[in-house]
């Protein structure tokens, strides 16, 4: 093995990240619980306890610390904030800072996730994003957020991922049940229209709490990968998945780029990956390289100058040694990028822990393993190569 050193600059970020109700547990009041009750959504499994993250959220950050992490991406679960509307939970707003708190006693700096994915069921109830007043309702909500990142919170996110919730909209609307087998389905404009409006209320509520608050989201970065003469109908196809939320994002401090695959765009369209390419238990195509590719394409929308920081980056697997190659090949594209002078700030893998990959918890991305019945943690190799490189800021890799 030889080892070649890294570029990243003085201050980079390096950990891992999670999502409130993929690792809590008992998130009884948010829409997703009621979703995985209800026989008619045909979910797999409910989340239940989860990794029951809530009472030992002080485990996985001693064990983060420990293998060399020094950030720390997690989230506040809005309908424990905020339960019934209008009404805020003082015993949860403080559950929320004691994780603060408790990351930078720890050495871990923290991001702090205001929505991913879930919301409130009396959210849901009045329609959702794109209820009349949806988006002062969000900043509201940011607004009580003040006691959680007030202070010494640099990074925060607003929402994740608003492109897939957008394409969920669009499947909800249009009766459709499930994914086509390349590609995403088309987004809900609506909805689309919602949360940027959403998260330019939040972006300001943020700003309001503390002006040196670093803000943005993170978007799901699918790298669509024109085939020849397929140009303008890739440019088409990935505007309303894609580019118009990195476009909204211009005016914010950073942008999160989230890759896990690559999509291949033809002139009929998306191309599902060929029958004998390898593939992850998710069934996404093995494709390290796609964080690279999203950063390039992510810092060519947003502008050269809009810091990038890469917020989810993984693969689900049972055999860890195939997780290190992905890893290894997924940091050998961010340094080459790095080099190319693309202004990437940081590294966040998914997930820190195996968790609830909404409906299932067959597909394990996490660095650390969770026994489903004594939530015992244990940390994979992967973690502590990983971690390890966080301090050595060295990439191993083989001789070729």
């Amino acid at each position: 093995m030889t080892r070649t050193s890294l570029p990243f600059p003085d201050g980079f970020l390096w950990g891992a990240s999670t999502a409130a109700h993929q690792i809590e547990g008992n998130n009884v009041n948010s829409d997703w619980w009621r979703k995985e009750h209800d026989p008619a959504a045909n979910i797999a499994e409910p989340s239940l306890d989860a990794c029951d993250s809530y009472h030992r959220w002080e485990q996985d950050m001693d064990l983060l610390a420990e293998l060399g992490f020094t950030d720390y991406r997690f989230s506040v679960e809005w309908a424990r904030i905020e339960p019934v509307p209008g009404t805020f939970s003082h015993a949860e707003t403080a559950h929320y800072r004691r994780m603060v708190d408790g990351a930078l006693a720890r050495g871990l700096r923290p991001m702090v996730t205001l929505h991913h994915f879930t919301v409130p069921q009396w959210f849901e109830d009045l329609g959702g994003w794109t209820a009349d007043g949806a988006a002062d309702l969000f900043a509201r909500y940011v607004e009580h957020c003040a006691p959680i990142i007030g202070k010494d919170v640099r990074h925060v996110c607003t929402i994740n991922e608003p492109n897939m919730i957008a394409v969920m909209a669009g499947l909800a609307k249009t009766g459709d049940q499930g994914f086509p087998p390349a590609g995403l389905p088309t987004p809900d404009e609506e909805t689309t229209h919602a949360v940027i409006a959403a998260h330019h209320a939040a972006v300001k509520a943020v700003r309001a709490i503390d002006p040196d608050i670093q803000v943005g989201w993170t978007i799901a970065n699918q790298v669509y990968q024109a085939l020849p003469g397929a140009e303008d109908v890739t440019a088409a196809y990935r505007y309303p998945r894609e580019d118009v939320f990195i476009e909204a994002a211009r005016g914010d401090d950073w942008i999160g780029v989230q890759s896990y695959t690559r999509t291949k765009i033809g002139a009929d369209g998306p191309i599902p990956a060929p029958e004998d390419a390898e593939r992850t238990l998710t069934q996404w195509e093995y494709y390290p390289a796609a964080v690279g590719h999203a950063l390039r394409h992510t810092a060519d929308v947003a502008g050269p100058g809009m810091p990038l920081i890469v917020t989810e980056n993984g693969i689900a697997t049972a055999d860890d040694a195939r997780r290190v190659d992905y890893y290894t090949g997924a940091l050998e594209a961010v340094s080459a990028a790095l080099e190319d002078g693309v202004n990437i700030h940081g590294y966040l893998a998914w997930s820190a822990l195996d968790n609830y990959e909404w409906g299932s918890y067959k597909p394990t991305f996490g660095l650390i393993a969770v026994d489903p019945v004594t939530f015992g943690r244990t940390a994979k190799p992967s973690a502590v190569w990983l971690g390890e490189m966080g301090r050595t800021r060295q990439l191993p890799r083989a001789e070729r």
